[in-house]
């Protein structure tokens, strides 16, 4: 990968990870595996976290994508260890995600639930709008000791 667009940090009080990827759904299964083998060689149980990660970045490539124009994964340990922050920023920002509403949904339907599982399985998420035009949906997992 090109340095330019990856970085990790690894010393004892920071740790982050941050890479520019493809707004294709070749770009979203990439954020989810990068994510695993970041987590796994920061001896983080993953499984949450790379769930949370692979609904996020879908949302970039479907709801995001701007031609020419990649979106980005930030992960980083904070609070001395106890909590993960996963934050995907893509180039609509004009597109708000807002809190998911479970009426209405067509259980037949294969999409529409991305949100709800984020919401299920983060301790609290949100959107950061800006700079224009960019947005950026974060989540923040508790970590076990």
């Amino acid at each position: 990968m090109n340095p330019q667009i990856t970085r990790t940090e690894s010393s004892a009080s920071v740790r982050k990870f941050t890479v520019l990827l493809s707004p294709t759904r070749r770009g979203a299964r990439l954020a989810r595996l990068l994510t695993a083998a970041q987590l796994t060689r920061w001896g983080i149980e993953s499984e949450p976290a790379v769930q949370v990660v692979a609904e996020l970045a879908a949302n970039a490539a479907l709801h995001g994508r701007v031609p020419g124009r990649d979106f980005r994964l930030d992960l980083a340990v904070l609070e001395d260890g106890k909590r993960l922050r996963i934050e995907v920023t893509d180039t609509r920002g004009e597109h708000l995600v807002s809190r998911p509403e479970p009426v209405g949904l067509d259980h037949a339907s294969e999409s529409g639930r991305g949100l709800l599982i984020v919401e299920a399985l983060a301790d609290r998420w949100g959107v950061t709008p800006g700079p224009v035009p960019r947005k950026t949906v974060w989540a923040d997992l508790g970590l076990l000791p």
